[in-house]
């Protein structure tokens, strides 16, 4: 039996809220596309136009493109099915309301176990100055994310996975979904960050023995992956 839905409409939760979990392989993940492009209201319109003005004035090189929504999704049987299309990349800086914009987050871990964390550059329209676990990015028009994980990897990190496991789908209250996998890099492997971050650590198996900086979202998905 198929179970999903759509992303919340009525009201955005007030917590993350954990749509669908896998863990499902890369094959499992089917994404396909609609060639309608979601269709913002003007107030979210002028906030995403207001936006991208902003980060042009703090010299920010963050441009507008097209990017993906999430429109539903299904688990039938073994598969995470997403439906999706595009839209206006600038609608993800909208405050409190990103029109369920999806992104891919791709925890990383070393061959023993550590994990990827960077601190994001001050430029960078979110989190920015904030330590970050492994890589994340919009979904491309057209992009299964899946795709996303391995190609934000790649361009942040200058690293290719070794395997990688896609673990849940989840909204956040400002209403961006996070689509999650989780990357393990073969042995030996050295990480070269790229403009995106101006520091990184590998902080230890062990989540309790994290650093300050491990803001406590960060723990709570790494304790969620780890279950």
């Amino acid at each position: 039996m198929a179970q999903g839905g759509s992303p919340t409409e009525a009201a955005a939760p007030v917590e993350p809220v954990v749509l669908a979990r896998g863990p499902w392989t890369v094959e499992q993940v089917q994404a396909h596309w609609t060639d309608k492009q979601f269709e913002p209201s003007q107030a979210n319109a002028q906030a995403a136009d207001a936006a991208i003005a902003a980060l042009k004035q703090r010299g920010s090189p963050s441009h507008d493109g097209v990017a993906a929504r999430l429109a539903g999704y299904s688990v039938e049987g073994d598969a995470l099915v997403l439906q999706l299309q595009p839209l206006r990349w600038a609608l993800r800086l909208v405050k409190g309301d990103d029109s369920h914009s999806i992104a891919a987050m791709c925890v990383t871990r070393s061959a023993d176990g550590r994990w990827l964390a960077g601190r994001r550059a001050a430029w960078l329209a979110s989190w920015a100055g904030r330590w970050t676990l492994g890589a994340a990015g919009a979904v491309d028009s057209g992009e299964n994310p899946v795709d996303t994980l391995v190609r934000e990897l790649e361009e942040e990190w200058s690293v290719t996975p070794e395997r990688i496991r896609c673990e849940a789908l989840i909204e956040l209250p400002q209403r961006l979904i996070m689509f999650v996998g989780q990357a393990w890099l073969p042995s030996g492997a050295q990480v070269r960050p790229d403009a995106e971050h101006d520091a990184f650590e590998w902080w230890p198996a062990e989540i309790d023995d994290w650093p300050q900086q491990a803001e406590p979202p960060l723990p709570r998905m790494a304790r969620m992956l780890s279950a």
